[in-house]
C-alpha cells in the first residue's frame, strides 16, 4: 500500500493538463519486496481515479549513470484482436518480439518518427524482432483491425515502471542518488507531461511520489481509425 500523501502543490484547475499535484513524501525504509536497493513508487491520479497504462520513469541527476543490460528484449503481443500491453515502455536498443496469440492474422505497422516499420500478415511466432533504437513514442497500429491501438514508449533510461489498474508503479532496486522523476501517458490532454518530481534516496530507502494528471476518454473499440475523432486520418493520427 502506498504511504499517506499530503498536499504540497493544491488542487489545479480542471482544465489544466499534467499539472503536478500531491505530495513527495521520502522514507528509508527498507524494499519490502528485495530487501536490498533503493525504490521509487508512484501513484498516477486523474479526476477520475487511479491511470493504468502511464509510464513512471527517473534518471539521474547527481551526474552518476545507471547500469543498463546488455541486450534488452520485450514482447508486445496480440490477444483478443488488442495489443497486449496497450503501453510498453522500453529501453533504446530493445529488441521487441510481437507474437499473434490470437486466431486470425494480423498486420502490424508504426508510421512514427521513432520507428517505422511494418510486419506483414502473420500469426503465431513468424514475425522478425524490430529493434527500436531512438528514444520517443511509437503508435502501433494494424492494418486489417482498424481499433487496435498500442504504444511503445522508447526511453534512454533503464529505470522505469508502467501503473497497474490500481494507478501504482514501483521502480525497484536502484542504486542511491538523486533523481528527476517523470510520468508520461498516451491520452494526456494536449500532449503535456505533468512537472517533473526531484527525489534522493539512501541505499535501500524509498522515495513516494503522487502524480495527478489530465487524460482524454479512452477509445470506443467500434471507432474507426487511430484519432480522438472519427474524421482522423491515420497520417494525422500518428503524426500527433
Amino acid at each position: 500500500m502506498m504511504a499517506d500523501r499530503q498536499s504540497v502543490c493544491g488542487i489545479p484547475s480542471p482544465r489544466r493538463a499534467g499539472q503536478c499535484m500531491l505530495a513527495l513524501l521520502i522514507s528509508a525504509s527498507a524494499d519490502p519486496a528485495t530487501g536490498m536497493g533503493a525504490t521509487i513508487e508512484a501513484r498516477v491520479l486523474s479526476s477520475d481515479g487511479p491511470v493504468a497504462n502511464a509510464v513512471v520513469h527517473a534518471t539521474r541527476t547527481d551526474g552518476e549513470s545507471l547500469p543498463r543490460p546488455g541486450n534488452p528484449e520485450a514482447v508486445m503481443d496480440q490477444r483478443g484482436r488488442e495489443f497486449a500491453p496497450h503501453v510498453l515502455p522500453v529501453l533504446a536498443g530493445t529488441s521487441v518480439r510481437f507474437p499473434n496469440s490470437d486466431d486470425t492474422r494480423h498486420h502490424v505497422y508504426s508510421f512514427s518518427d521513432a520507428q517505422t516499420f511494418e510486419l506483414q500478415l502473420y500469426h503465431g511466432e513468424t514475425a522478425r524482432p524490430v529493434t527500436f533504437g531512438q528514444p520517443g513514442v511509437v503508435t502501433l497500429g494494424c492494418n486489417i483491425h482498424d481499433w487496435m491501438l498500442g504504444y511503445i514508449y522508447v526511453l534512454d533510461t533503464p529505470a522505469f515502471a508502467r501503473t497497474g489498474a490500481d494507478g501504482d508503479a514501483r521502480i525497484k532496486s536502484l542504486p542511491p542518488g538523486e533523481y528527476e522523476v517523470s510520468v508520461w501517458h498516451p491520452r494526456l490532454v494536449d500532449g503535456a507531461s505533468p512537472q517533473a518530481r526531484d527525489a534522493t534516496i539512501d541505499e535501500s530507502g524509498t522515495a513516494t511520489l503522487s502524480f495527478e494528471i489530465e487524460v482524454s476518454p479512452p477509445r470506443d473499440r467500434g471507432q474507426r481509425g487511430f484519432g480522438d475523432r472519427d474524421e482522423e486520418s491515420l497520417e494525422e493520427a500518428f503524426d500527433r
